[in-house]
Order: structure tokens, then C-alpha cells, then sequence
């Protein structure tokens, strides 16, 4: 089924007569303003704007996304959530702004009506304009098209001048133009250096953090601006075979005290994990995990000392996750980024938590045979892979707003590996950038705590004497752009984490 049945040219400009077509436009390859145009394919990328100010907004984002799906319009990549000063109309609440890059069969006009339906649908009744509503739709791209009607204009008449738009609309973009597409959409821009001279121009990066504009991870109903200071995840194993502290954890009374001291040294994250990653670990079942895993999260999830700190959750099965969410964890944290269980991408997805995906090749077993081990480019490699599982996660509706990164150190990995990856993780960001901005925007997760390639560096053959070459990785990592930090001894690596928030907000 063609776009268009056939494009005639007039004096007034070149008409749609498809029946998609339910108001007179002009449409033109942007190369070829003067003459008619037919689409070859019924396919086109296009671009989407959100934002909502009323209401639940992280509930009328989940809820647009699935109305969108399941109208014909096939989300392949999402921008970074921002939270927004209003603009125009400045007395009304805050935004939640994003985009989404999306293929579709509907014609311009159609996919317009299907957004104007999903808005009256979430409880858009009108109002005035630019002021407070659930949801706002807007399409900014259409293909390699101009449009023009009396209902709709294409590119988005209003992108260049708003900071709100352009920062998700950036984060589609990979920092190396990824199409033909991309590369017209940089055309139509209103600057000789396209997108990114126009971001620039309005203040770039630099905008990001400020008062108007925060880039934001969504947990729960709360919103995590994650960018603000460095955060300690306290490590807590319910295995007895895990390399370091193995078996002094399993029963729940030893578990919740632990939290609670690692809660009073300053942890922000807890991480339970209820089945060893170690090198050689044996797997085990669903239902072995669960008993382990259940009385134990419960118990911490009851602790007054929990208030206002995060339960993230150590799997790579998609229903130990769903199970660990309904008791009440935030975050799922996989150390195979979605490998090990094909069902957890889509797992996760449905279940709108934020999802740790970390780069592993092979699993527990076999990470560290010769053939995984082998690199061209170890940071270049981890980067391009990691990347590969983004995109596969966004593909089945995980948000890039909701994902965090881990390059994951000590995993399929020698000790010179290592040490690249944590001197590498400025090369790592903008490695992932060439194909991603928003991902390159993601939190950066590190877990050198008590390695054994720490130990081969320090001759501290036993895990719990590498303490101190933890802190001293740590501190490296986080200088390089680490977000949030996974470590055994909470107390002497907040403080390092305390000095390089010091230090980071010296350079600023």
C-alpha cells in the first residue's frame, strides 16, 4: 500500500489525492522542491515529541507509548527523559518532555489523526494554548519531507527555538549521521551546521542540570536526577559460593543487618543478588533464587532505614524480575544485559523499572575462556556491544530514559582489560555516541569491588584484602564519568565518592 496514490502538481503546490490525505498539503523531497514525488516504500521514519504536566506524566508517557504501538507506529529509539520549566504560558506545572524515532505506514495526515485521537483519548479536551495538559503529541520529522496544511506543518515549525524540543530530538542522533534520513532532517535546520550547530547555539549541553532543564531517570512515581552527586550501591550476596563474601548473608537476620550498616555508612542502592556471577559459577533454578532471594527483600523493604534509598535487584531471569518488582524493587540489575533469558527484555519493558544492563560475553561459565577475552579494541568492542543490546531492549519498549550502563569489570575481561576500560570510559561514552546520544547520556554504572584483577595488581590474593586498590578504582572510574559506584565496603568508599563529588563540582 503506497503513502501516496498519486501527488499532482498545482499552482498552489504539489496536492495528495490519497485518501490518507484528509486536508489539502504541499509535500516535497527537500532536494527537489518543484517537482511531484512518489514514495516508493509505505514505510517512513518519523519523529515524535511528548510531553505531559498534568497528572501522573510518568503514567501518561507508559500510556502513549502503548497507544502509539498498537496504532501502527513502531518506536525504535527513545530520547532521555527531561523535566522542563513551562515555556510561553509560565504559570502551570513542570513537563516531562521526550521524543521517539518511529517507523510508520500511516500518511502524514493519518498519523496526525492517530496522535489527535490518543490525546482526546488520555483527556486532552483542548484548553489554551501551550498551556497545562496529560499528553502533547507532536510530529517534528516525516520522512525527507516538508509538509504543509492547513492542520499540519512539517519539520515542527517551532523546533529551533526550543530547548525542551531540541534536547530529545539530539538524543535520537548519533554524533555520526546514521542515514539519509537523519542526514535531511540535518538539512532542514535553520543553521548552516545543521541539528547540532542549532543545539550549540541554544546553549548545548550546557543547558542540561540548569534550573529549566533536568535530565532525569524515572523510579517508580519519582524522578532521579541521578547527574547531582555520585551514588553507592552497597553490595549484598544471599549466595554461599559468591568470590568474596559468600554464605555470610543467607539467613535474613544476618542479610537485614548488614543492610542496615551499610545503609548507616551512606550505601544509596542496595543490590541483592540471590545467584553467584563469579567465574565458573554453576546456575541454578528459577526457583532456587526465588526461595533465596524473597524473605530477605521483603525483610529489607520493611526496614525504616530504607527510607528514601533504592533496592535494586542482582538477575539475569526475566520472572525472578518480575517477581522482585512486585515485592517492591526498583531496579533490575542484569549482568547479561538481556543474554541469558530472551523473555527479560520484554520482561522489563512491561514492567517500568530502570534496568542495569551490563556487558558480559557468554555467561558465568565461559566469560573468561581465551575466545571471549579477545578484543581488537577492548573499549571500543564493550561500547559497540553494549550499544547492540540498547537497541535491542528499545526495540521490544525499553525506554533509553530507563536503562543504565555497566561495562562490566572483571567480566569477560583480563586484568589489562581492566585497567583500559577504567582509564576508557570518556572512549566508552563517545564510542556509544556515534550511534546514540541518549544512550551516551545514560548513567554509568562501575563494580570493580574487591577483583581479582585487583589482587593480581596488589598481590592480595584474598578478596577482602583489596579494599584499598577498590577505593583507588573507584575513585579512577568516577573521575572518568562514573555515575554510581557497586562495592562490598560502603564506609571507606563513600568517602572516596564524597571527594570526588568535591572535586567534580570544583571543576564546574
Amino acid at each position: 500500500m503506497n503513502l501516496f496514490k498519486k501527488l499532482l502538481p498545482t499552482k498552489h503546490g504539489i496536492i495528495g489525492a490519497q485518501k490518507y490525505c484528509r486536508a489539502p498539503f504541499r509535500v516535497f523531497l527537500h532536494s527537489v522542491p518543484d517537482h511531484s514525488v512518489q514514495v516508493h516504500s509505505p514505510d517512513q521514519e518519523v519523529v515524535i515529541a511528548l510531553g505531559s504536566n498534568v497528572g501522573d506524566r510518568l503514567n501518561n508517557f507508559n500510556e502513549a507509548l502503548m497507544l502509539m504501538r498498537k496504532s501502527g507506529i513502531d518506536i525504535t529509539r527513545h530520547g532521555c527523559l527531561y523535566e522542563t520549566a513551562p515555556a510561553y504560558v509560565t504559570d502551570q506545572p513542570r513537563f516531562l518532555n521526550s521524543a521517539v524515532r518511529a517507523v510508520t505506514k500511516l500518511g502524514p495526515h493519518e498519523l496526525l489523526g492517530v496522535l489527535k485521537t490518543i490525546e482526546r483519548n488520555m483527556g486532552r479536551t483542548g484548553g489554551i494554548r501551550y498551556g497545562p495538559r496529560p499528553i502533547d503529541l507532536d510530529i517534528l520529522f516525516y520522512g525527507k519531507y516538508r509538509i504543509g496544511s492547513d492542520i499540519l506543518t512539517v519539520p515542527h515549525e517551532r523546533i529551533w527555538e526550543r530547548p525542551f524540543v531540541m534536547a530529545p530530538l539530539m538524543d535520537l542522533l548519533g554524533s555520526v549521521i546514521d542515514s539519509d534520513t537523519v542526514a535531511c532532517w540535518h538539512s532542514f535546520s535553520t543553521d548552516s551546521d545543521g541539528l547540532f550547530g542549532l543545539w550549540e547555539k541554544l546553549g548545548g549541553e550546557s543547558l542540561i542540570g540548569k534550573e529549566g532543564m533536568k535530565r532525569v531517570l524515572p523510579i517508580r512515581n519519582h524522578l532521579w536526577e541521578w547527574s547531582e552527586k555520585i551514588s553507592v550501591m552497597g553490595i549484598l550476596n544471599l549466595t554461599p559460593d559468591s568470590f568474596s563474601d559468600g554464605g555470610k548473608f543467607v539467613s535474613v537476620e544476618n542479610a537485614v543487618s548488614h543492610v542496615r550498616s551499610m545503609i548507616s555508612e551512606g550505601a544509596d542502592i542496595i543490590d541483592i543478588g540471590a545467584q553467584s556471577t563469579r567465574p565458573m559459577a554453576s546456575r541454578i533454578s528459577v526457583e532456587e533464587e526465588l526461595d533465596r532471594l524473597i524473605p530477605v527483600l521483603e525483610a529489607v523493604l520493611g526496614m525504616p532505614d530504607m527510607e528514601g534509598k533504592l533496592i535494586s535487584v542482582d538477575t539475569f531471569y526475566s520472572d525472578v524480575a518480575a517477581e522482585a518488582v512486585k515485592k517492591g524493587a526498583h531496579l533490575i540489575n542484569d549482568v547479561s544485559a538481556g543474554q541469558l533469558d530472551p523473555n527479560m527484555h520484554k520482561m522489563i519493558a512491561s514492567l517500568n523499572v530502570p534496568y542495569i544492563m551490563m556487558h558480559m560475553r557468554g555467561d558465568p561459565t565461559t566469560m573468561q575462556s581465551s575466545e571471549n577475552l579477545q578484543y581488537s579494541d577492548v573499549c571500543s568492542k564493550v561500547a559497540s556491544e553494549l550499544f547492540s543490546r540498547v537497541k535491542d531492549a528499545e526495540s521490544t519498549g525499553v525506554p533509553a530514559w530507563r536503562i543504565i550502563l555497566d561495562p562490566g569489570i572483571g567480566f569477560s575481561k583480563n586484568t589489562e582489560q581492566n585497567l583500559d576500560i577504567l582509564t576508557g570510559l570518556p572512549v566508552i561514552r563517545s564510542e556509544i555516541a556515534k550511534q546514540s546520544l541518549a544512550a551516551s547520556h545514560a548513567p554509568l554504572l562501575i563494580g570493580p569491588s574487591r577483583k581479582r584483577f585487583l589482587g593480581e595488581i596488589c598481590n592480595r590474593p584474598a578478596a577482602v584484602e583489596r579494599d584499598a586498590a577498590t577505593i583507588a578504582s573507584v575513585t579512577a572510574g568516577i573521575l572518568g564519568g562514573a555515575n554510581i559506584v557497586r562495592v562490598h565496603n560502603v564506609k571507606d568508599n563513600a568517602d572516596a565518592v564524597k571527594l570526588c563529588d568535591a572535586m567534580l563540582k570544583e571543576r564546574t
